[in-house]
């Protein structure tokens, strides 16, 4: 239970313990705050509790004479204790703060900056330079292609454009050839008075034979496309390239009539295989590409740079107003 005796009521030794208490909570509130300020250093004094004791007896006698001691003041002895402590501005201690002084950090920026406006003025500079050499190429490829153009009218004035493809419906229609309702109108006449083409005789690099694993396809292979020779399988279109050449081979198959030979041909899908056969020699095809096209898209069937297989047959199933255009290339 607390003491609540009077101060006068205390002995000598009482009163020296309650000082001894109050000076050591008072130096340890300094101490943590000097500490957190970074002002104790290592070899700051230790003081012991005799010490305190001495001192608080003084205090208390002093407290207690009728005549006036001539004693330090209670500042004067705390910077006393302290006098062995040295004190240094954080602005002078660089390496303890982290900091560089004001003109130091000023001449470091200054640095920097100048760093970064002549970065900027190199790359300027060289994307000036560049638009400058793309200027000047273009420029020069204009007068080229110019020059070109001039040399080839010069050496032929009067061009005339030949017909790659002459046909103007891609085979493979499940129609008599006079039946022509699925012809638009602006074509029929220009089919009408077509005469057969003559088909040639097979030669040892002809087609002879597909087969179509994915969707059990193995079908002879005729020269020629027209109604009569999709009658007996899968036609060739004359003139297309031949199975393993540069160019484009056309083949063409009915998907209705005739053996359906093409009924499943909407079901490949990219990179199934087509082997095509001249004797017993294999060509295989990997398919790139399936689309819907009009009886009158004979661009599919321009000749290519690459080895490539062009299948062909009527779409919708039955309906037969389109047509369904497979394109595969040759696996090296």
């Amino acid at each position: 239970m607390p003491d609540r005796r009077c101060v006068d009521d205390l002995t000598i030794e009482e009163l020296e313990q309650v000082l001894l208490i109050k000076r050591r909570q008072a130096r340890q509130r300094r101490l943590r705050r000097y500490a957190a300020l970074g002002w104790l250093s290592e070899e700051a004094p230790i003081f012991s509790e005799e010490s305190e004791r001495q001192e608080a007896r003084e205090d208390l006698a002093h407290s207690r004479s009728s005549s006036p001691v001539q004693r330090p003041s209670r500042a004067e002895s705390e910077a006393a204790r302290f006098r062995s402590i040295e004190m240094e501005p954080l602005s002078d201690q660089p390496g303890k703060s982290g900091r560089a002084g004001p003109p130091e950090q000023k001449q470091r920026r200054w640095s920097l900056a100048r760093l970064r406006d002549s970065a900027l003025l190199i790359l300027e500079g060289a994307a000036l330079i560049g638009l400058v050499v793309v200027l000047v190429g273009s420029l020069a490829n204009l007068r080229f292609l110019n020059e070109e153009v001039a040399q080839a009218r010069e050496g032929d004035p009067s061009p005339t454009p030949t017909s790659l493809i002459q046909l103007t419906v891609l085979p493979g229609s499940s129609s008599p050839p006079s039946q022509v309702s699925n012809i638009p109108a602006p074509y029929r006449d220009l089919v009408q008075p077509l005469a057969p083409v003559p088909i040639p005789t097979p030669g040892p690099q002809a087609a002879t034979r597909i087969v179509i694993p994915i969707i059990d396809v193995d079908a002879p292979v005729v020269e020629g496309d027209d109604w009569e020779q999709l009658k007996k399988g899968v036609g060739h279109h004359v003139n297309s390239a031949n199975p393993g050449e540069r160019g484009n081979c056309v083949l063409s198959g009915h998907n209705d009539v005739f053996g359906e030979v093409f009924r499943r041909l909407e079901d490949l899908e990219l990179d199934d295989e087509v082997i095509v056969y001249t004797g017993v020699q294999p060509y295989r095809y990997v398919v790139k590409a399936k689309r819907i096209v009009e009886p009158t898209g004979v661009s599919v069937m321009y000749p290519t740079t690459k080895p490539v297989l062009t299948l062909i047959t009527c779409h919708p199933y039955m309906v037969d107003t389109q047509r369904l255009v497979v394109v595969a290339e040759l696996i090296e």
